[in-house]
């Protein structure tokens, strides 16, 4: 059974443009959908789509706003905008601007006037699309990570780690319809490992914020399990619906919600005015841009993944040459044929023992001595001699 295509809806940045041709905010179209404000943001942003009834009265309230929309449309006369000094030789300050109405054109212009097509969008190399991604996002995941972890170093390395792998997988990352939540969740991975509390900075602690507020704010944060920590981040810090967050962070929705309402719940325990999520999220906010975080600029970034690429080529290169230098040795050395083992020693039964030699009688000293006596070699044993 196959199911039937859904109601078309117009591209997201038509659906942000009618939204704000009729004057209306996210949060009330919200309230007309039925739906939360970070919902209508991904929606206008194409992370996400509607579906079933939610899609068709979407679909109904756009077409409404784009019908509007082209009722509203008159041709207006063109203002002409004219530039009157008060004096010669006034600066360009005491200068006074006139608007004046314009005569709408004759009827027959305006049937021959065509509308100028738009320009062309401009093809951005690799690299340009990189740099561009990385320093409209680095700002907003630094001061994150550092919520996530309290550690400056680490956040601004996290961050650049994330970049060096997203570069490395630069064509997937540049199709995903969100680069900058494919960074941050390998940004979250790499600051929440684990291993990062044996390296040797991570034994040294690092100043706390100057506010007493928002130390207590970040040492309370701190104070929660990791996954708890990320849940809240993602959806009160970075204002992801529950779906989203689910998705970031591995999990299911039921276990989501759980782990936010334990974080939740645990934050205002210790800080009761933190118990409304629109001051906790000023708050985040707050401790987070109070901070000096830096980071470092596109072009180091991507000189740093490329030296890591070729790093790890190289090694890998290396151990293979290693390992087939290895088998080939171990073939020219081993042996061709079969040797079959020795066999263990038995003990042989039996057999009397050796007996050491006791003292000689006189006949074999008397034959002893003839024998030292007489010459062993020599032309003189070849003579025969009378006896």
């Amino acid at each position: 059974m196959t199911r039937s295509p859904g109601t078309p809806l117009p591209p997201p940045k038509a659906r942000r443009r009618l939204r704000e041709a009729a004057s209306l905010t996210q949060a009330q179209l919200a309230d007309r959908m039925g739906v939360t404000r970070a919902t209508v943001r991904t929606w206008e942003s194409g992370r996400t789509t509607p579906r079933g009834r939610k899609r068709e009265a979407y679909a109904a309230l756009l077409k409404t706003l784009a019908e509007e929309e082209s009722a509203a449309a008159k041709p207006a006369p063109v203002p002409v905008v004219v530039a009157v000094r008060t004096g010669p030789g006034s600066p360009a300050e005491d200068t006074e601007t006139l608007v004046l109405p314009a005569k709408a054109p004759p009827a027959e212009e305006r049937q021959e006037r065509r509308p100028e097509p738009l320009p062309e969008p401009v093809a951005l190399t690799p690299a340009q699309a990189f740099d561009a991604l990385y320093e409209f996002g680095t700002p907003a995941l630094v001061r994150q990570a550092f919520l996530l972890t309290g550690r400056r170093e680490l956040a601004r390395e996290s961050v650049e780690r994330a970049f060096q792998t997203a570069w490395e997988n630069w064509p997937e990352v540049a199709r995903d319809p969100d680069p900058v939540g494919w960074v941050r969740a390998v940004a979250y991975e790499y600051a929440l490992s684990p291993w990062q509390r044996f390296r040797p900075r991570h034994r040294h602690p690092e100043p706390p914020p100057a506010d007493p507020g928002d130390r207590t704010l970040l040492n309370t944060l701190l104070r929660l399990p990791p996954r708890h920590r990320r849940t809240l981040l993602l959806y009160d810090g970075v204002g992801l619906d529950l779906p989203e967050t689910a998705a970031e962070t591995e999990a299911s929705t039921p276990a989501t919600a759980n782990r936010l309402l334990n974080a939740r719940r645990a934050m205002a325990g210790r800080l009761p005015e933190l118990a409304d999520p629109e001051v906790l999220h000023r708050r985040l906010a707050e401790v987070a841009s109070n901070e000096r975080l830096r980071a470092a600029k596109p072009p180091t970034v991507r000189v740093g993944s490329e030296r890591r690429a070729r790093f790890w080529t190289r090694a890998a290169i290396a151990f293979t040459a290693a390992l087939i230098g290895t088998t080939a040795l171990a073939l020219r050395t081993a042996p061709t044929h079969y040797e079959p083992p020795v066999s263990p020693g038995e003990t042989v039964r039996g057999v009397p023992p050796k007996v050491a030699p006791g003292a000689l009688s006189d006949e074999e000293l008397e034959l002893r001595q003839k024998l030292r006596d007489q010459m062993q070699d020599g032309p003189e044993r070849l003579t025969p001699r009378l006896e």
